[in-house]
């Protein structure tokens, strides 16, 4: 049975669907916000919150939630898992499969070539995971580190995969990370590439990219090369670097002659203050562990060691020289030797 609750001041709503554990967390996060006078903004408006296996809760009510988790050190998840999509590199040896986890806007396909030679290189098994709303996987309204934890946990449990080496560049970084301190009996290894557990957000400009991606506008039923031509074209006025754009690129997709983005703009948008965070931890993962980060990016500073050190105690820090934010695409058989020597290590 639905719960309407009314706004005290204007002439607005809110409707909220679900179990009942679930929408005592909506009310009572709804009631904080009605207090401070920052929920609603327009004189008439209602707002629909379904609260099943896509619950929608903004960033203020993921912060509220994850403060009264049940586990003291563990932050707590409100929403269940959605279906991840992957590709299998299978190797001839026995060892642990790797499991690599792509950055923000990227897709599985990213680490198609880094997989196929460490297949080669190592003998192991390879995966490449699209995170939910990015690729082909699920779409969902929450995306957050906690949540991408519980898809990736779901998928290894599916594919009976006890133990990984897990690698995870920018986001995806972040993400192997959360799994490592939430999960750590899954992670027999962990390297974490180009970022920290730390607040990212002045090192970005993603929400110009964001507002540039949500502007593009593509006439339907033209060739595939003219719609990218167009969209660069239409990209190019806030997004200035073309190696940016033709990353950005890659998410454009026609179905039927209609072009739209495979990525999920609204949830990102939504939920990309929990992007450029990370979650608090009071426990540590305790295996061994990489961060790589490039000589030519910010996004692994001195000034983040200590917390490295905090959460990762066994962690050692490695820079690749001349590479930038994209160190598996610079430089490439520099990033495949550092992981194979790590994994011999």
């Amino acid at each position: 049975m639905p719960i309407v609750i009314l706004h005290p001041q204007q002439f607005s709503c809110i409707v909220v669907f679900g179990p009942p554990a679930e929408i005592f967390y909506v009310i009572m996060s709804v009631t904080c916000r009605f207090l401070s006078g920052g929920l609603l903004h327009r004189a008439t408006s209602c707002v629909s919150m379904t609260t099943s296996r896509n619950a929608c809760f903004s960033n203020a009510r993921m912060h509220w939630i994850r403060q009264i988790g049940t586990k003291a050190n563990t932050p707590a998840v409100s929403t269940r898992p959605v279906n991840l999509t992957y590709d299998v590199f299978d190797g001839k040896g026995d060892n642990t499969p790797l499991v690599f986890l792509h950055g923000l806007f990227g897709s599985k396909s990213n680490f198609h070539s880094i997989a196929k030679s460490l297949v080669q290189r190592t003998g192991r098994k390879v995966l490449t995971v699209d995170a939910r709303n990015h690729g082909k996987s699920t779409h969902s309204p929450i995306i957050t580190y906690e949540a991408m934890t519980n898809d990736l946990t779901q998928l290894l449990a599916q594919l009976r995969i006890g133990k990984c080496v897990l690698i995870g560049h920018s986001m995806g970084g972040k993400v192997a990370m959360t799994t490592a301190l939430m999960q750590p009996s899954l992670v027999e290894r962990l390297v974490v590439v180009d970022i920290s557990p730390a607040q990212t957000t002045p090192l970005t400009n993603f929400p110009a990219y964001i507002q540039a991606m949500k502007e593009v506008k593509v006439p339907k039923d033209v060739p595939r090369s003219t719609a990218r031509r167009l969209a660069e074209d239409q990209l190019r006025q806030l997004v200035k670097e073309r190696s940016v754009r033709q990353f950005l690129l890659t998410n454009l997709t026609e179905e039927e002659g209609q072009y739209s983005w495979r990525v999920n703009l609204d949830a990102i948008s939504n939920h990309l203050q929990d992007i450029m965070n990370f979650p608090a931890f009071n426990t540590s993962y305790e295996g061994p562990t990489l961060f790589l980060g490039g000589t030519n990016s910010a996004y692994i500073s001195s000034e983040d060691y200590p917390e490295i050190q905090r959460l990762f105690p066994c962690a050692d820090i490695q820079y690749i020289p001349d590479a930038s934010h994209w160190i598996h695409a610079d430089k490439p058989l520099d990033f495949i030797s550092s992981i194979s020597t790590f994994l011999q290590s």
